[in-house]
């Protein structure tokens, strides 16, 4: 058998030894995000389970490179999606957000997604492709922090109106399971 083989076999394994502990539960569950500037304690809706509360108190840049101040969001249920182009599962999840986006976005949903590594020169012409008409905008240090680790994308965040954080998934979701979110937060 080939080293390089055996080498690639071993770093699989180790790697699915290290995040098994992360996980709980399974068939989709929320995960329970680590405790960050965005997981502090907070009241419970009917149709939230506690994940905290989501900071706005940031400015990140969009695919055109224009600042996007994420307090204009408040009060508004918010997906927060962190993703990346190279991501199949993301791939795989932007059409559902692209139809509920549409279907919802007057009812007081927005979507945001928040690449994790993209230059705007990758961005653009996949959110063409996609036909991604929800606001795409850039990782930053400050989001990361106090919405990370990251241990995978996609990573979505279901904020109620109140800023309050109910869901984490960690890993891709149905449309199904999006819009039944959505509904409960609408």
């Amino acid at each position: 058998m080939n080293a390089k083989w055996i080498i690639a076999g071993a770093a699989a394994v180790s790697m699915g030894l290290l995040t098994l502990p992360m996980l709980k539960g399974s068939g989709g569950e929320p995960l329970k995000p680590p405790r960050s500037a965005a997981a502090e304690p907070s009241a419970q809706g009917p149709s939230c389970d506690g994940r905290g509360t989501a900071k706005f108190d940031f400015v990140l840049k969009d695919h055109n490179d224009a600042p996007v101040q994420l307090a204009q969001y408040q009060g508004k249920v918010v997906i927060l999606n962190f993703w990346a182009t190279w991501c199949g599962p993301c791939k795989e999840e932007i059409p559902a957000f692209v139809e509920l986006y549409d279907r919802y976005k007057d009812k007081g949903l927005v979507i945001l997604g928040v690449s994790i590594d993209d230059t705007v020169d990758q961005l653009r012409p996949f959110m063409r492709q996609y036909h991604m008409q929800y606001p795409v905008l850039q990782m930053t240090p400050d989001i990361e922090e106090a919405y990370g680790p990251f241990y995978g994308v996609p990573t979505t965040f279901f904020i109620a109106r109140d800023g309050a954080i109910c869901r984490r998934h960690m890993g891709p979701v149905t449309r199904e399971q999006f819009e039944q979110e959505i509904k409960s937060l609408l």
